[in-house]
């Protein structure tokens, strides 16, 4: 048997095109939670994880889109779930009754989300930077250490 040694190649990095396609893609992944109902940061995460070498850009925008699909889908689906159980329990009583307007707002919120994530990637596309509220910044400063 013999030793043998290997070297490793650094990736090469992507070209513009390709990081505006890519970070567009992490965006738009929020539109696999229409079909699959949690899949959509798991494409994030998994484009993240196999372009944070080759590229910041997509680095950036698939790591902002995961952790805004975390908050903005599934947090805000967990919340209005919560919400809508706590006012049906309640509406025995006239305060269930009370609630229930404010389930159907916090209802509303991943269907925002997934329009801001549709923004995110139109904008990426044309080359543009776009950065979530609150989550943008975070994201950036985690993610320079």
């Amino acid at each position: 048997m013999t030793n043998a040694t290997y070297t490793q190649i650094p990736p090469s990095p992507l070209s513009p095109s390709d990081e505006h396609t890519w970070a567009m893609i992490a965006h738009l992944s929020i539109l696999g939670n229409l079909v699959t109902g949690f899949l959509g940061p798991v494409a994030a995460l998994v484009i993240y994880l196999v372009y944070k070498e080759r590229s910041r850009y997509v680095a950036y925008h698939s790591m902002q889109s995961f952790v805004f699909q975390l908050i903005g889908w599934v947090g805000a689906g967990a919340l209005a779930g919560v919400v809508w159980a706590v006012s049906g329990v309640l509406s025995t009583v006239l305060i269930g009754l009370l609630c229930m307007p404010l389930a159907c707002i916090i209802s509303l919120f991943p269907f925002g989300a997934l329009i801001y994530g549709v923004v995110g990637g139109v904008q990426t596309s044309q080359g543009q930077d776009f950065k979530y509220w609150l989550v943008g910044d975070w994201v950036r400063t985690t993610l320079e250490g």
